[in-house]
């Protein structure tokens, strides 16, 4: 008879960890459901609301640990350090001796470190997705560790000579639009209309809803466009005002769950350049216009448009650079420059790897210590 895996994931916090993780849980759905059976899979993070209620939404059960990013500095805070570790690793390895995983998966986040850890002491197979160009903390310590690196990019910094890496693109999750109403109300939207996409990711960038705003302002002409624009749950009210006081129709969430097929309606984005991103816009061949968040660990996020930015694939803006009169010209420009727009989408999905949740997914299901 034929064993249902255990898969643990690892990981998440933010989307741009929590959905590869999400992309690769689907895909082994999805590979595993001939044998007539499902493989089990437990999501283990933190208490933040927006992994629980994004797991939720896609029905994947979820396990929170103690888990606070490691700081250094004094003696004291040091310690507290090691403590947190310590509490989160034991955590960790009460899970392993509880679900019994065949299979562990990080991806990324202050969560996924003692859980790789617990796993690699307790001699289970391990492996760790990087989504971006330049890996985070977490990561570059449990490569030391995983048998295997999933890189997103083909020059990961730090990682390019590592035979343990296997470059396969960033996992992208699947959606069904039926499961998400609350996204298909879009305001008077006219499939006519050139349609701008606008995003600061899970969080919200309030720079970006600033300048966006601001650019609107500027335009004389503003009903030539669709709009949806996703503020961030604590700037939602506030944008809706301003889009009121405009006078302008648009479709306003704080976060939209089914942002793929809000894609797939858009000619243009202006969103942040986390690596989930890049890899839905490169996917759909989405032209964007990039805004780096200025404070994301190691400057990442930089890295990553420069990579679009070098192949044509993309407009990048600073953070510190961004105006509206910065962005409505850069709108402005592209729209009138239909060939330039053409080619960004050409050059994006010359980048796009689609298969990367399930060359991820065949590796796990392939372990020798898994039976299917």
């Amino acid at each position: 008879m034929k064993k249902k895996p255990n898969i643990i994931i690892a990981g998440g916090k933010t989307g741009g960890h929590l959905f590869p993780g999400i992309a690769i849980a689907q895909a082994l759905d999805r590979i595993y459901e001939p044998t007539g059976l499902q493989v089990n899979i437990l999501f283990v993070g933190t208490k933040a609301p927006f992994e629980t209620q994004t797991l939720k939404k896609y029905g994947y059960p979820h396990k929170a640990i103690f888990s606070k990013p490691i700081k250094g500095g004094n003696l004291f805070k040091k310690a507290f350090s090691i403590s947190i570790i310590l509490i989160s690793l034991i955590q960790s390895m009460i899970i392993m001796k509880s679900f019994k995983p065949d299979f562990v998966l990080g991806v990324g986040g202050f969560s996924s470190f003692t859980v790789v850890l617990a796993a690699w002491l307790m001699c289970i197979p391990t492996a760790i997705q990087e989504q971006n160009a330049f890996p985070g903390l977490t990561n570059r310590i449990l490569s030391k560790f995983a048998k295997t690196i999933f890189t997103s990019f083909k020059e990961t910094k730090g990682f390019t000579h590592n035979p343990k890496v296997d470059y396969v693109g960033n996992p992208v999750r699947k959606t069904d639009s039926a499961a998400f109403e609350d996204n298909l109300n879009l305001n008077r939207f006219d499939p006519d209309k050139f349609t701008l996409l606008v995003t600061g990711g899970s969080q919200g960038a309030e720079s970006i809803n600033a300048a966006f705003m601001d650019a609107l302002e500027l335009m004389t002409d503003t009903d030539k466009f669709n709009i949806i624009h996703q503020t961030g749950s604590n700037n939602e009210s506030k944008i809706l005002q301003r889009y009121s006081h405009l006078k302008i129709d648009a479709t306003v969430k704080g976060f939209f769950h089914n942002m793929p097929f809000l894609q797939d309606k858009a000619d243009l984005v202006i969103t942040r350049a986390g690596a989930s991103t890049i890899s839905e816009l490169c996917l759909r061949g989405l032209p964007s216009i990039l805004v780096p968040f200025p404070h994301a660990a190691d400057d990442h996020q930089t890295f990553n448009a420069k990579a679009l930015e070098e192949q044509g694939a993309a407009v990048m803006i600073k953070d510190s650079e961004l105006t509206g009169h910065v962005l409505k010209e850069t709108i402005e420009d592209l729209i009138k420059n239909n060939e330039r727009i053409e080619n960004m989408a050409k050059n994006l999905k010359q980048l796009a790897m689609p298969d990367a949740d399930n060359k991820i997914a065949n590796h796990i299901l392939k372990t020798k210590d898994i039976k299917g």
